[in-house]
């Protein structure tokens, strides 16, 4: 499974995914927008959570396991197998808002999957994208607890095999096209946040 990301072995960490929620629903609120693609929906979880706000969700995911999962616990929502790198929005149509909540680090290729998060957006429209953080500090701190082997694992088939800094998500994000990129950091103190809450948006027309 080159290239994909494979959520059916991560269940925890799809959950963990849920404390992104609050602050997914709030950009969401302050950009207006009410049409939500999710590129990377796991089991629906985020998905189900933010369709109660009031949001009206359409999720995809590689995993046919984690979609037949997504499927049987929230059947209200329209979640259906899909891959990052597939044409999504010949496939899906145009949103106001594209989510993608830790999902790039997975990603041989996220120029391609940037591309397609693109094609997604109406004009003006916005992605929100979370991933975990890495700046000086937390790394300094990872490498004094002697943590480096358990934060980075390379033992854990299919993990993170993209970090991801302010800087360079930046610089991949207008690279392919978006602007206005802001950050917010999420979880813990800044500097050692977990992680960031990427924003940007698609030129309008």
């Amino acid at each position: 499974m080159k290239g994909r990301y494979r959520y059916d072995e991560y269940n925890s960490e799809v959950s963990a995914n849920l404390a992104f929620v609050p602050a997914l629903a709030r950009c969401l609120q302050q950009i207006g927008a009410r049409r939500v693609f999710e590129v990377g929906c796991g089991n629906g979880s985020v998905a189900n959570a933010l369709a109660a706000k009031g949001y009206e969700i359409v999720g995809v995911d590689p995993s046919e396991s984690g979609i037949t999962e997504a499927n049987r616990c929230f059947p209200h929502l329209r979640l259906q197998c899909a891959d990052g790198y597939d044409d999504l929005g010949t496939r899906f149509g145009l949103y106001e808002a594209v989510v993608s909540v830790e999902v790039i680090e997975h990603m041989y290729d996220p120029r391609l999957f940037l591309r397609r998060c693109f094609e997604l957006l109406k004009p003006s429209g916005t992605l929100l994208l979370t991933t975990p953080f890495h700046g000086y500090w937390k790394n300094l701190a990872i490498a004094l607890l002697g943590r480096m082997d358990a934060h980075w694992n390379p033992l854990w088939d299919g993990g993170h095999i993209k970090f991801w800094s302010e800087r360079t998500l930046r610089a991949v994000l207008l690279e392919t096209g978006f602007q206005n990129v802001k950050f917010r950091r999420l979880g813990r103190v800044a500097p050692l946040a977990k992680s960031m809450l990427a924003v940007a948006s698609r030129p309008g027309a």
